[in-house]
């Protein structure tokens, strides 16, 4: 799958090949901090898949291990990396030229879910990843 996208002034532009996994929302409250809305929709891909076509992305380490890529000049956040998957990175879904593209399957890190932010969508929720659900 072919992916196109960037920031809201246009000033950082990405490209994806190959399939994309791990579609999900994120409730937890680092992505909400840092994206200043009550949850944020990822998909993830292969890094060796993402290349940045224009611009360069300021980067940002939000927690210990996670760096996060966004427009120095707009402030889009655009990508979300962990140390301890060097070969995957998460890109946000509405950052896409085509955001109804990738379709998200679940509600990650429910546990951290607003009270106000109902998220009755259908899609399956867990507690924290898909793999720690408890």
């Amino acid at each position: 799958m072919n992916l196109q996208g960037g920031c809201c002034c246009g000033a950082v532009r990405y490209e994806t090949s190959g399939p994309v996994f791990h579609e999900t929302i994120c409730h937890c409250p680092t992505c909400r901090r840092a994206s200043g809305a009550p949850r944020v929709a990822w998909f993830s891909v292969a890094r060796a898949a993402y290349r940045i076509t224009a611009g360069t992305p300021a980067q940002f380490a939000s927690s210990p291990g996670v760096t996060r890529g966004f427009c120095r000049a707009c402030g889009t956040q655009l990508t979300y990396a962990r140390s301890d998957s060097p070969d995957e990175i998460d890109i946000t879904t509405c950052s896409l030229d085509d955001p109804e593209t990738v379709v998200p399957r679940d509600h990650t890190f429910s546990m951290y879910r607003l009270r106000w932010d109902r998220g009755d969508d259908g899609r399956p929720h867990y507690a924290r990843l898909r793999d720690q659900n408890e």
